[in-house]
């Protein structure tokens, strides 16, 4: 399965005690491939530094890089269907890489729930987490 995972499941995902910490230990498990690009990865470092310290934050950002099922990809087209400019890259890069799902808690990507093209399935973190 190919994943694009938001800023805010990450976040969401970090505490062991966290109803999302799934997300951590089904990528752990290779359970998935996370997609992502370094423009993802920039805001990832970026949140993760404000929610908690810049050590955590280099930490699991290091856990991503090194991981074997991460991949690495550029958006190959700038589609920009959704109102926040800074998502965008989320699902252009979810749309470039054919991925199966997108996954957020953001309901701005919504707009692809009426969209006849391109295809993209959205799904919030806790009904992703089910699917394991």
């Amino acid at each position: 399965m190919k994943i694009v995972v938001d800023t805010n499941c990450l976040r969401a995902s970090v505490p062991p005690f966290s109803k999302y910490y799934q997300l951590y230990l089904e990528f752990a498990a290779e359970k998935f491939q996370w997609h992502i690009s370094n423009e993802i990865l920039l805001e990832y470092e970026e949140i993760l530094t404000k929610t908690y310290s810049a050590n955590t934050a280099q930490k699991i950002l290091n856990q991503l890089i090194i991981a074997p099922n991460t991949v690495y990809a550029e958006a190959a087209f700038k589609w920009n269907l959704v109102a926040d400019p800074d998502d965008n890259k989320f699902s252009d890069l979810a749309i470039s890489c054919n991925c199966d799902y997108l996954v957020t808690n953001d309901r701005g990507f919504n707009v692809f729930n009426s969209l006849e093209f391109p295809k993209l399935k959205v799904i919030d973190l806790a009904s992703f987490l089910k699917l394991f």
